[in-house]
């Protein structure tokens, strides 16, 4: 953890009383330590994934105040007040949270019991680590978003403006041309790759290459590729590429849609898995009960995998992977950010039709979740996370 602890004590209290009952609080709080006591300090303020003002006495609203201006010329957004309910602090934390919202200012009371609070605070160390991974990350845009997603579309200033990050558009003509003199790879022996499948590998692993050179020349940390274009320019898919890049942290989209790669930065930065772009196949909006699927899965999140070709098209490599049963949550943002869904499910089983893409995995929502996407849906494509995740998805956005 980077956490570190700032401290608001009026001076009509005794300061040995005031720091024997702090230090019982913050061992409570933080029983294996990990974090950074900074006491009334506050020229670092800021500096730390997150910081904590510790409001010990009633009194101190007005220390606040003097502070304030210097926590803001450090661009600082949000405020977090942490109160034990001794000593008047609750009430003092109160008076400074109503004062923040008068300027326009963000903030929040950590109060509660012990349980309460270590997770709330874990929460928002999370939450903020993510957005400093988020700030200045390029995105790119390899070819522009495919013709269907007619409203999955991005809104450049607002990316920039609640995550810090900012779009890069790479014409789909300079992917061609590296793919033209890419490296190739060898198909693995495997009794069960199909004859077509092993004879598009190597064509696929061109593709991989083509969008590394891509990735290092453009700096990009993530990307979402127009990879229909692909099936006509080169005979093959990116379905190979993206699993393997998003297996290795770098998130990668299909489609050419920006709102998809949105959420599975967030995922990513938050969790350490960019999630399963897919979309809905079947939905039971009486048992929550939703089929999603695509031909690619990353494969840092399938626990073994297939390759077979891509669905539409019948040509290239697509993945078939098996994503482990259990707890998992349903995640999307919109192009402009203000909007989001986010529930928590379980993944029931994985199945294999042969007239849908080709990961298939069964999950149960409960039926007003599974509502929404026939309702209110964000797209087409949502993001599938391994566990419940959905207060760390909601306190970053």
């Amino acid at each position: 953890m980077n956490i570190a602890v700032y401290t608001l004590t009026s001076s009509l209290h005794d300061e040995a009383s005031v720091s024997r009952m702090s230090d019982a609080f913050l061992q409570s709080v933080f029983p294996q330590g990990g974090f950074d006591f900074r006491g009334a300090d506050f020229s670092d303020f800021g500096t730390h994934d997150l910081d904590l003002i510790y409001v010990r006495t009633g009194g101190a609203e007005g220390i606040f105040k003097s502070l304030l201006p210097e926590m803001l010329a450090r661009g600082t957004e949000r405020y977090y007040l942490l109160t034990s309910g001794k000593s008047n602090s609750l009430a003092a934390s109160l008076e400074i949270l109503s004062y923040l919202r008068q300027q326009g200012l963000k903030g929040e009371v950590l109060h509660g019991n012990e349980s309460y609070l270590r997770q709330r605070v874990q929460v928002l160390e999370t939450a903020a680590r993510a957005r400093k991974k988020l700030r200045g990350a390029r995105i790119g845009v390899i070819g522009q978003p495919s013709d269907w997603l007619i409203a999955s579309q991005a809104k450049p200033t607002a990316i920039m403006d609640k995550l810090g990050a900012r779009l890069v558009e790479v014409p789909m003509e300079e992917l061609l041309q590296e793919i033209g003199k890419a490296p190739a790879n060898e198909a693995p022996q495997e009794e069960a790759m199909a004859s077509n499948v092993r004879s598009a590998y190597p064509g696929a692993t061109r593709i991989y290459h083509a969008l590394e050179a891509l990735i290092a020349r453009y700096q990009l940390s993530a990307f979402t590729l127009r990879c229909f274009d692909l099936l006509t320019a080169v005979g093959n898919t990116g379905c190979l590429a993206l699993a393997s890049f998003n297996a290795d942290g770098i998130p990668a989209a299909c489609e050419g849609d920006v709102p998809a790669l949105l959420s599975m930065m967030v995922a990513e930065a938050l969790t350490g898995f960019t999630g399963f772009q897919a979309n809905p196949a079947r939905i039971d909006t009486e048992s929550g009960e939703l089929l999603m699927a695509h031909c690619t899965v990353p494969l840092n999140m399938v626990t073994s995998w297939q390759y077979d070709t891509h669905f539409e098209s019948g040509i290239g490599v697509g993945i078939h992977g098996e994503l482990p049963e259990g707890p998992v949550t349903v995640f999307k943002v919109s192009g402009s950010l203000d909007r989001h869904f986010a529930a928590e499910g379980e993944l029931l089983y994985n199945q294999y039709e042969d007239n849908l893409c080709r990961t298939q995995v069964m999950l149960r929502l409960s039926p007003r979740d599974a509502r929404y996407f026939l309702t209110d849906p964000i797209g087409n494509h949502h993001i599938i996370v391994p566990g419940h995740c959905k207060a760390l998805l909601e306190e970053l956005l």
